[in-house]
């Protein structure tokens, strides 16, 4: 497609999503149960349809369809072109289309001030490496964002990676064993290896630097939930999840640990939640 790719991006987290099948990762697996969390999460705080939504770094529209069939005005923008096609071609065939699909950089919106009721940030913070970059991203999305608007800002926890290994007996390669401890030192997480499997050029945050980022940016940190819990470690979590009882018992204790300090860390991806200041809360939240 004649498209292409934000000056700025990084062109090896664009080809590690030109080479990787993201479109069907959260279909699999570990990955299922972030969805599922991801959702539930949005479900409790965002305000209800007909409302306008836009999700940046949306990839192949996971959640931005999702939204756009319950009836949400849905605008997606993606800075990787193979993506933003694989989200265009699923929107022409569902039942309800986004409302928009485009080539987009988070750290500068094509927009104007106070558009959506919701912003979706699910991707952008993990591969703006700079803090700079991460703090662009928050500030634009406290513009766009109507005054009483939500934001929902998804970042992989410090800790992801030590647990990834752990639980997959990844540490048996010193090559990886390097990586965790770049990730643990200073959460800058390098893939030099042609493992695709051990990730692409990326940031991963501790929770109180999370919760630090988006307050700076100047929104209502209502609060940084821990998604998975404990559960995506376990090496029988896709059974798990494809049984109804042992499904719940994984969701109920990811709820359980969502915002207790100590238990936080436990989840590969944490979800900061924050309002822009003004309007009216949507009742019960």
């Amino acid at each position: 497609m004649a498209e292409t790719s934000p000056k700025g991006f990084d062109p090896v987290i664009q080809e590690y999503y030109h080479r990787t099948p993201e479109e069907a990762r959260l279909k699999q697996g570990p990955f299922e149960l972030e969805e599922v969390r991801t959702r539930e999460l949005i479900q409790r705080f965002a305000p209800p349809p007909p409302a306008t939504v836009l999700d940046v770094g949306g990839a192949a529209g996971a959640y931005a369809l999702w939204l756009a069939e319950a009836g949400y005005a849905v605008h997606l923008i993606e800075p990787v072109a193979r993506l933003l096609a694989e989200a265009q071609r699923r929107s022409a065939a569902a039942p309800r289309q986004l409302a928009s699909c485009r080539i987009g950089d988070a750290r500068a919106l094509d927009l104007p001030d106070s558009t959506a009721d919701v912003i979706l940030l699910l991707g952008p913070l993990y591969h703006l490496t700079n803090a700079q970059d991460r703090a662009r991203s928050l500030r634009e999305a406290a513009r766009v964002l109507k005054p009483g608007g939500w934001l929902f800002a998804a970042a992989i926890s410090r800790w992801a990676s030590a647990l990834d290994g752990l639980a997959r007996d990844l540490l048996q390669d010193p090559r990886f064993t390097l990586i965790v401890e770049q990730d643990l030192r200073d959460g800058q997480h390098r893939n030099p290896t042609d493992r695709l499997d051990y990730f692409t050029t990326a940031y991963f945050h501790r929770p109180e630097e999370l919760a630090d980022e988006v307050q700076t940016a100047g929104l209502a940190l209502n609060g940084v939930y821990g998604l998975e819990g404990p559960g995506w470690i376990l090496s029988d979590v896709a059974e798990r999840m494809a049984h109804a009882q042992r499904r719940a018992a994984l969701l109920d204790m990811a709820r359980m640990l969502e915002t207790a300090p100590a238990g936080l860390g436990s989840s590969a991806h944490l979800l900061a939640v924050a309002r822009r200041p003004g309007g009216t809360s949507r009742a019960g939240a």
